[in-house]
This record gives C-alpha cells, sequence and structure tokens, in this order.
C-alpha cells in the first residue's frame, strides 16, 4: 500500500465523523427552530407568563415599561428563543450522546445515560426552583425596597436579562452533583477528598453566588445555599461509585 492510498485511509474516518457531526449539529437546530416557530404565536404569553412574578407585587395602577422602541416585540422574540434552546435541550443531549456513545465501553455507557438524564431534569429543576422559589422572594425585595415617592415600573428588556441570567446560573448550579460524580468516577477526586475541603466549598458557592446574581444578599444565598445542598448530594452518592480506572471495560 502506497504512502496515498495509507492516507487516505485514515482521512476517511476522520471525514466521516465530521459528516456525522454535522448531520446531528443541523438536527439541533432543526429542533430549535421546530419549536421557536410552534412557540412564536405565544411570544406575549409566554413573557406574560414569566412575568407574573414581578407583575403581581407591582404598586397598583402601575405597570411594567419598555424604553425601547423595539423592545416590545424584540424581548419576547428573545425569550421565545431561549425558551426553545431549553425545550430542544433533551434532542440536542440525545444528538450529543449518539455521537459520542461509539466510542465508549459499555461500563462507561452504564453510568452516562442516568448522568445524562439526570442532568436533564436537575437542569429543569433548576429553572423551576428559580421561578417558583427565588423570583417571588428577590422581587418582593426590590419593589419593596424604594424610597417614597419613587414609581416602581421595571423595564421589560432589563427585566429578561435579570430573568435569564437567574434561570442560567440556576440550571448550571443545579448540575452540580452531576460534576461531582463525574470527578468522581473519573478518578480525579474521592469523596473523602471533597468532605474535607468542604469549608472552601461553602465559600466558593456563596462567591460564585455573588458573580452570578444580582448585587442583592438574598439572591445570593438562595443560590449558593442550593449550590452547597447539591454538592453535599453529590458527594453522598459520589460514594457509591467506583472509579473508572477500577471498572473492567468490555
Amino acid at each position: 500500500m502506497t504512502d496515498t492510498e495509507k492516507n487516505q485511509d485514515q482521512a476517511q474516518p476522520l471525514v466521516s465523523h465530521l459528516t456525522e457531526l454535522r448531520d446531528r449539529l443541523l438536527r439541533c437546530v432543526l429542533a430549535i427552530l421546530v419549536v421557536f416557530f410552534s412557540l412564536f404565536y405565544f411570544a406575549n404569553d409566554i413573557y406574560y407568563f414569566v412575568s407574573e412574578p414581578l407583575r403581581v407585587l407591582l404598586p397598583e395602577g402601575t405597570s411594567m415599561i419598555a424604553t425601547e422602541v423595539a423592545s416590545p416585540f424584540l424581548t419576547p422574540f428573545k425569550l421565545t428563543l431561549v425558551a426553545s434552546l431549553i425545550l430542544a435541550m433533551p434532542i440536542i443531549l440525545y444528538q450529543v450522546w449518539g455521537f459520542i456513545a461509539p466510542g465508549m465501553y459499555r461500563s462507561e455507557k452504564r453510568i452516562a445515560i442516568p448522568l445524562l438524564a439526570s442532568s436533564i431534569v436537575l437542569f429543569y429543576a433548576g429553572l423551576a426552583f428559580a421561578y417558583y422559589v427565588v423570583f417571588p422572594l428577590i422581587f418582593g425585595f426590590f419593589s419593596g425596597v424604594g424610597p417614597e415617592g419613587v414609581a416602581y415600573t421595571p423595564d421589560i428588556a432589563r427585566f429578561l436579562d435579570i430573568v435569564l441570567k437567574l434561570f442560567f446560573a440556576f440550571g448550571v448550579a443545579f448540575e452540580i452533583p452531576i460534576a461531582t460524580i463525574l470527578l468522581i468516577w473519573a478518578g480525579i477526586t474521592t469523596p473523602e477528598t471533597l468532605s474535607e475541603k468542604r469549608p472552601y466549598i461553602v465559600v466558593g458557592c456563596f462567591v460564585f453566588g455573588m458573580l452570578l446574581t444580582p448585587p442583592d444578599i438574598i439572591s445570593q444565598a438562595l443560590l449558593a445555599l442550593p449550590m452547597w445542598l447539591l454538592f453535599e448530594f453529590g458527594v453522598f452518592f459520589g460514594r457509591f461509585i467506583h472509579p473508572r480506572e477500577d471498572e473492567k471495560t468490555t
């Protein structure tokens, strides 16, 4: 076999992988677009639902405002696009799994599938926690601390920026058990080591809570405390996980 033929044989698997990657990326984009166009007609209703925790706390006779010309259209549009990405997440993760699964051992698949399913559930749980628990508390705080004579009329675009930031922060924070278990399974650390570093973890949770939330102590604490509890949750279940190098792959 000539060098040219060897190079062609080596290039074929790479080309096939790139082709598969392209196809799966296109399926992800198509899934997002399908969900988006299905939801776009209800864009204003979606914004109405998301903004309800704030609207119910507004003083009587006041409402949210739009300070930019295009905000009444662009703000619900942006929210619908983000909602489409979130709702299409199971399909996106399925495509990711389909791409990487052929290169995994059977023992790796046995733990990867439950972790993948759990990551989706935990991400949605983080969003629900933010909406039903965090939003009423922090918006109640914001609406009640203003000085006398100042009308509290939040801008719809600024409100959406805060909401998306909180959704992202809590969605990612609720993935901590998955990240903890993966670190233990990969042999990078152990439950005992993580337990010894608990004081640093707690401080780190509050630092991340400060960086990922609006500058108020309520939202920071509401993010930091669940992060710490989820870390403990991951350490507990990590004790039942055997490190990857100790497993026999088939």
